[in-house]
């Protein structure tokens, strides 16, 4: 059960930015799955199309309604003294994220969100952390697709190594799906903010304890043949990695001497070399004002794929962990990772803070470190595969 009783809060939890494009998706999930006698309620800006939502959803008679906009915080503050967990959806988080944070972190309610912009989670950690360590409140960034998979993917590959030895995961990332706008729109916010970036991980660095007695590190790597998944093998310039370390840091099962390594998959050279020039390209183009507008009129946040194509969507992470003598090979799997299965992690990520007998945590933590082995059965049972392929 979450720190919070339940008499403490109207509602178990507050869904906000339901109304977006995977806010309905994460609405539609909870409203199919939330266990009997939940307490939730849906926000966002307009009530209209709040009240809307509410009536397609099964039980939604049941389901409350607060208006909130990131522009007026005291409706902020307000969703998060109503809530013993909030789920947020509003992106960009570096332009609408902070108010929200800074109100979980002051009234003790336990925050989630899907963001996989480096910079702002180094902020808030920085100038929220303290906070909520004081208040007990539980800031766990990244619960989508960025970064459930690799950071619990790494997690239960580690628990199949031995204990007390240095251990290496390397992770490595196939899907066939598209961007979500709001992804890319935070992508593009991250290429063109390089610098503040740097800084900001450089000011966390500077406030984080330092680990005395252990190491956990996630090096930038090079494109490299990697003939354990038979394909190439191109550095990802994501969250996942960072994510993956500090759970490491936080956790002793990481053992004494931790590295990981993340990794896209790509099997044919040409589409290897062709997706790093696309990256390179986007990236440069995200420095120029006009250049970066005109990128973000192609995808808006709240745009995605219509059903059809979610159905034909998948993901795989495949990861390759060594330590003690042994090596093994696991998998983590599912369905359309930008939408159907980040709703899906998203919603069973916030009902596992609300409700599972989880380790005591406070302060920024990750999936892993806050619902490791909780929130990974809860996705299996979900029909996310995590599995063993081989071991050595």
């Amino acid at each position: 059960m979450s720190r919070l009783k339940t008499t403490d809060r109207p509602y178990d939890l507050v869904l906000f930015g339901a109304t977006g494009f995977v806010g309905e998706l994460t609405a539609e999930y909870l409203a199919a799955h939330a266990p009997a006698g939940l307490r939730w309620a849906l926000a966002a800006r307009d009530e209209r199309r709040l009240e809307a939502l509410r009536e397609r959803l099964p039980g939604g008679a049941e389901v409350g309604v607060l208006r909130a906009d990131a522009a007026e915080p005291a409706t902020i503050r307000a969703l998060a003294e109503h809530a013993r967990v909030v789920a947020t959806t509003v992106g960009p988080y570096g332009r609408y994220g902070e108010d929200l944070v800074a109100a979980c972190a002051d009234t003790g309610a336990d925050y989630l969100d899907l963001c996989g912009e480096p910079e702002f989670v180094d902020l808030m950690y920085v100038r929220h952390d303290a906070r909520a360590r004081e208040t007990g409140a539980r800031l766990v960034h990244a619960c989508g697709f960025d970064s459930v998979p690799h950071d619990l993917g790494a997690y239960f590959t580690v628990r199949q190594l031995p204990e007390g030895v240095p251990l290496t995961v390397d992770g490595f990332v196939t899907a066939d799906a598209a961007f979500s706008g709001g992804t890319f729109a935070s992508a593009l916010d991250q290429f063109a903010r390089p610098r503040q970036m740097i800084a900001a991980a450089r000011d966390r660095a500077r406030h984080e304890p330092r680990l005395l007695s252990r190491r956990a590190s996630a090096p930038t790597s090079v494109p490299r043949f990697a003939p354990e998944v038979g394909a190439w093998a191109l550095p990802l310039p994501t969250i996942d990695a960072q994510i993956v370390r500090r759970s490491a840091k936080a956790l002793d099962r990481y053992g004494p001497d931790f590295r990981y390594r993340h990794y896209a998959a790509v099997r044919h050279l040409p589409m290897a070399l062709g997706g790093v020039a696309a990256v390179g390209a986007v990236a440069a183009a995200a420095q120029l004002p006009p250049a970066r507008r005109w990128l973000s009129d192609r995808l808006r946040p709240g745009d995605g794929p219509d059903a059809e194509k979610r159905a034909r969507s998948w993901f795989r992470v495949r990861f390759v962990g060594e330590g003690g003598g042994r090596r093994v090979f696991t998998e983590v799997s599912g369905g359309d990772p930008g939408y159907g299965e980040t709703a899906k992690m998203f919603a069973e990520a916030a009902l596992s803070l609300a409700f599972d007998d989880l380790p005591p945590t406070s302060g920024q933590v990750t999936t892993a470190q806050a619902m490791g082995d909780a929130l990974t059965e809860r996705l299996r049972a979900a029909g996310i595969g995590f599995r063993v392929a081989a071991t050595f």
